[in-house]
């Protein structure tokens, strides 16, 4: 059941599709508002997730709670974040797995630390390094405020497994002394000028996952590890495309499905056969509560109007013997 202080999303949906989406915090005596009308959050508090509640204007609303990919992507933000598509294939390529001790730098809004906070479990930790202090501040919060909600959700803590320090990685060689990582995980614009620090720090044969916002940036990385010789493998670049299709039932005007019909055969029935032939086929085409049966509905498939146009490079770098 909901409890107030949980993490949940409102979806209204609209021929199929999400027409309004919203993350939001459940609270004793709140309201949520939208241009459907407005639920109140007492009407929630106690409902099981998954439920549809009608809105003040009887609007069909499915409450549900919020997933860390909702949350990354819906929390307040100082920075631009590692969308969930990048954050998840830079943990494919540093293969980090429950135990491992991961650096990250920098943290941004938290995303990525939350990610990686979750794939190295209570076992593992995650050093995340941010030189300025705003964007400290926004992950720090962002990460506590997900705690906290997952304890309500679960009735257990999410592993507080993340250390976030305000530093410099070029001059933080004091911060890491004594440390060693399974994997490295960059956001930063010149990720090379931090490599020499770093990189003394990674068990031999350890990733390091850096992402990019645009290919000159890319260039430059390239550039600067031919002139520092450090002994690093760039194992690939990629770009992590992810495209939304539209796919749904053909609807005519009058909010009846389509059907597929036959074409017409000429020669082979009058008009008066080819109407009885068409109604006995139209009979046989509906289930027995009257909807078109199995095959019968044509459907539409296209790529939605809407697409997530952020996108951004991500290189694979390994740690190799000299």
């Amino acid at each position: 059941m909901l409890v107030s202080g949980e993490l949940l999303v409102a979806e209204y949906y609209k021929k199929g599709w999400v027409e309004f989406r919203k993350m939001f915090n459940l609270q004793t005596g709140s309201r949520l508002h939208s241009s459907w009308g407005f639920i109140p959050h007492d009407d929630i508090v106690g409902q099981p997730a998954g439920r549809f509640l009608k809105s003040s204007l009887s609007v069909p609303f499915l409450i549900r709670r919020a997933t860390l990919e909702d949350y990354v992507l819906y929390m307040r933000r100082g920075p631009a974040i590692a969308y969930p598509k990048d954050a998840s294939a830079m943990q494919l390529m540093m293969d980090v797995t429950e135990g491992d001790r991961v650096l990250e730098s920098g943290s941004g809004s938290g995303a990525m630390s939350l990610f990686l906070s979750r794939a190295v479990g209570s076992k593992g930790s995650v050093l995340s390094v941010e030189v300025r202090e705003d964007h400290h501040k926004r992950a720090v919060t962002n990460y506590k405020r997900w705690r906290t909600s997952w304890s309500l959700r679960r009735g257990e803590e999410w592993p507080d497994n993340v250390q976030f320090h305000i530093a410099d990685l070029c001059t933080a060689s004091s911060l890491l002394a004594g440390q060693a990582f399974h994997a490295v995980a960059l956001d930063l614009v010149n990720p090379h000028l931090v490599l020499p620090t770093v990189i003394p720090h990674l068990y031999p044969g350890a990733v390091c996952a850096i992402y990019l916002a645009n290919i000159t940036q890319v260039i430059d990385l390239l550039e600067g590890l031919r002139c520092m010789q450090l002994p690093l493998l760039c194992e690939h670049i990629m770009e992590v495309p992810v495209r939304h299709w539209l796919v749904a039932p053909a609807m005519q005007k009058n909010g009846q499905f389509c059907t597929r019909k036959p074409p017409p055969l000429d020669g082979e029935h009058g008009e008066e056969e080819e109407e009885e032939a068409t109604d006995e086929t139209d009979k046989e085409e509906l289930t027995t509560d009257g909807r078109p049966a199995f095959g019968v509905v044509p459907y539409i498939a296209r790529p939605h109007p809407v697409q997530l146009s952020h996108t951004a490079f991500l290189v694979k770098l390994r740690k190799c013997g000299q």
